[in-house]
């Protein structure tokens, strides 16, 4: 995939209030894929605009890019990660050299100078940190004004995601692939999502947000029944479509398509046949949390969803890379919580805890 990242920075007093912006737009059709902003203290301008580099390949990395095409207005900044111009200002060489660490997980990157004119929703969202920092420094008492909100640098208030995968199902006790098929769950599988609910009512939840098919929209609805929100259902949430293999036992698609499933165990850009890889549930569930968090940002909200979804947005929390999905074991009604920070960053609170069940 290809993506195109437009970043700014901006500081007001040069050095001063400084924030950053970064736009993700993809490189065929021109939509908004992903947006950053964040406020960085006192600093240049320069230092703002790397800063606004760094969080847009942070983020074309999320959204599994292989090729980026970089578009800013600093003319140092394209010029120094373009190698035409040496970098010899102290404050920016180790900005720099985290921005071509990222670069080189990118099977081709661009940088091109833009006029500002065309670079106007980064500045936008540059200006949007610096005004919002600005409001922000205000409600907070003197002595606490220096102080970071949170030990990592993030900085703005978090949206945070439980993270609960649905209840048993028939093929789920019978261990087979489970897509999109749209299975109910069992007796046992009700009397899981039950007992997730009693421990999730007392959370205080803006919404609960389900993948549409069934066995995780029974799920959503016991908590909502308990706490009386309505059921959102999100298209985005929704399990991999594991095509020719659905309902089949990992030795039976192994047996059906020895060579597929081999190279499909280690590599997520390879699909079931007639089915959707890992690196296309990457990107439909980077665009559901986007979409999420400009929805209920700076609140808890449950997602019920399935293995893959969950390990996704894990994976993305983490900033990891593929190889998360396939060491990491999620159990039914397992509950994970992680938080989104609107400058990019993202911690994980909590992972696959069943103690509701014992």
């Amino acid at each position: 995939m290809k993506v195109i990242v437009e970043a700014d920075g901006g500081s007001r007093g040069n050095p001063g209030p400084a924030g950053y912006g970064a736009v993700v737009r993809d490189g065929r059709s021109g939509e908004t894929l992903a947006e950053r902003k964040g406020a960085i203290g006192v600093a240049t301008n320069n230092v703002a605009e790397y800063q606004g580099l760094i969080a847009g390949l942070r983020a074309a990395r999320e959204l599994g890019a292989e090729a980026v095409d970089v578009r800013m207005d600093s003319k140092l900044v394209v010029e120094q990660m373009s190698g035409r111009w040496k970098i010899k200002h102290p404050s920016m060489q180790p900005l720099a050299r985290e921005a071509q660490e990222l670069a080189h997980a990118f099977q081709k990157i661009t940088y091109e100078w833009i006029p500002r004119e065309r670079n106007r929703q980064a500045d936008r969202l540059a200006n949007e940190a610096m005004d919002g920092a600005k409001e922000e420094q205000k409600k907070v008492p003197a002595a606490e004004g220096d102080k970071q909100p949170h030990w990592s640098g993030a900085t703005g208030e978090p949206t945070r995601m439980v993270l609960l995968r649905h209840g048993q199902t028939r093929l789920s006790v019978e261990r087979r692939y489970s897509g999109r098929g749209d299975h109910p769950l069992t007796d046992l599988g009700l009397e899981q999502a039950e007992k997730a609910a009693a421990r999730l009512a007392g959370v205080d939840i803006a919404a609960i947000i389900s993948s549409p098919l069934q066995r995780a929209a029974q799920t959503a609805q016991k908590l909502a029944d308990k706490t009386g929100l309505e059921v959102v259902t999100h298209q985005g949430l929704i399990e991999t479509d594991f095509g020719a293999w659905e309902g089949l036992t990992f030795a039976e698609a192994a047996a059906q398509d020895p060579e597929v499933h081999r190279r499909w165990l280690g590599d997520t850009s390879v699909k079931p046949p007639r089915g959707e890889s890992f690196d296309e549930v990457h990107a439909r569930v980077r665009k559901a949390r986007t979409e999420i968090i400009a929805r209920y940002g700076g609140s808890t909200v449950v997602v019920v969803s399935h293995v893959t979804p969950i390990k996704t947005l894990l994976r993305q929390a983490l900033d990891v890379g593929p190889q998360f999905l396939f060491r990491m074991h999620l159990d039914l009604t397992g509950v994970s919580v992680a938080e989104f920070y609107p400058d990019g960053h993202a911690s994980v609170k909590l992972v696959n805890d069943t103690s509701h069940l014992s």
